[in-house]
């Protein structure tokens, strides 16, 4: 059975992730997204405020849960409580840990989350799945065997107005061109390659917005290569569209990225984008057309790529432009929003249908 406008969906969200990243923005985006069209949604999380906060503006119920793994079973029952209370019409498993506590048995159907190419065994439970990009939506319905119940799900980079924020407080130099990371501070992002890349080009600025297990090494990393004083590590931040209204380059200098949708950022920013070959990129950006792409590890090809953008304005231009078009047919979050409850629906109704 379809819903129709007289019945309004509802969801139950379920994530079990960190209190900062990626796939855990975009949940949080998403469902924000989500009520601006009149989807009815429960939140099952952790109880980090800014979810609490999110949750309480839009009335939204919020039942909090710590996913602890030596907790599990009556987690579960937890979960199967909750939803047998609040009657969803899906339940959505955002990423691995949530997937996994799903619990069998209930009545409305499972959907699986993939942000990368994860290991199936955490979707046992899960009815259908649905990737970041199309090479993971192909991975799973080779995994899985029912490449039909495998759907497209992209992120978007809708951002909101944030307090305006200048190089000054970040204690960057005037007249430096800004180039921002948005990223954790781990080895799989590229890090300390975009360090070094920094120690070669000594006119742009380094503005580095993360938090991450890597950090204190990045930190000694950047002083021995004598830049702190045009590298700034700012640690986690919430307003990333500031951020970008700052930058004059967006980075991203990934060895591990399924898709980043700091991508679809930058180009929702009009900041042109500077990235490596990494799985998401490499399906998505188009090498001199909407980003420069460099080889993974390939220093060399970072720095002239970073240097080109210092001084061609016209090709900074060129990125804008097609950057803005590539965003506005694949990543505009009224076009995903509304792809995503259409692929709710046919779950829904092929589920009934058995």
């Amino acid at each position: 059975m379809v819903k129709n406008s007289q019945s309004p969906l509802k969801i139950c969200h379920v994530i079990a992730g960190a209190q900062t990243g990626g796939a855990e923005t975009f949940c949080l985006d998403m469902v924000k997204a989500l009520h601006d069209r009149g989807v009815n949604q429960v939140m099952i999380s952790r109880p980090y405020p800014h979810i609490l906060d999110a949750m309480a503006e839009r009335n939204i119920p919020h039942y909090p849960m710590g996913f602890q793994r030596w907790w599990k079973w009556p987690q579960q029952n937890r979960l199967s409580s909750i939803i047998k209370k609040e009657a969803p019409d899906l339940v959505h498993g955002w990423m691995n840990r949530a997937s996994s506590f799903m619990p069998s048995g209930i009545k409305p159907p499972i959907l699986g989350w993939f942000g990368g190419y994860y290991d199936l065994k955490n979707y046992r439970h899960s009815n259908f799945h649905m990737g970041v990009t199309r090479d993971i939506v192909r991975h799973i319905g080779a995994a899985t065997g029912h490449p039909d119940r495998a759907y497209l799900g992209h992120t978007f980079g809708t951002l909101t107005a944030d307090k305006p924020v200048r190089r000054a407080d970040f204690g960057l130099p005037e007249g430096k061109p800004i180039v921002l990371l948005l990223s954790r501070m781990h080895w799989k992002k590229g890090v300390d390659l975009l360090l070094e890349a920094a120690a070669r080009l000594p006119d742009l600025a380094f503005l580095m917005a993360g938090d991450g297990p890597d950090l204190d090494t990045y930190k000694k990393q950047a002083s021995a290569l004598g830049l702190n004083d045009r590298v700034c590590f700012a640690g986690w931040r919430n307003d990333r569209a500031a951020l970008l209204d700052l930058a004059d380059i967006c980075v991203l200098p990934s060895r591990y990225e399924p898709f980043g949708t700091v991508i679809a950022e930058a180009w929702f920013a009009k900041v042109p984008l500077v990235a490596t070959r990494a799985d998401g990129a490499k399906q998505y950006v188009t090498h001199d057309k909407d980003g420069l792409l460099s080889d993974i590890d390939d220093l060399d090809g970072l720095v002239e790529n970073l240097g080109r953008l210092q001084t061609d304005k016209a090709l900074a231009k060129r990125l804008i432009k097609n950057g803005t078009k590539t965003y506005q047919d694949e990543f505009e979050r009224e076009t995903v929003t509304t792809r995503l409850i259409a692929s709710y629906q046919d779950m829904i109704s092929r589920h009934h249908a058995g």
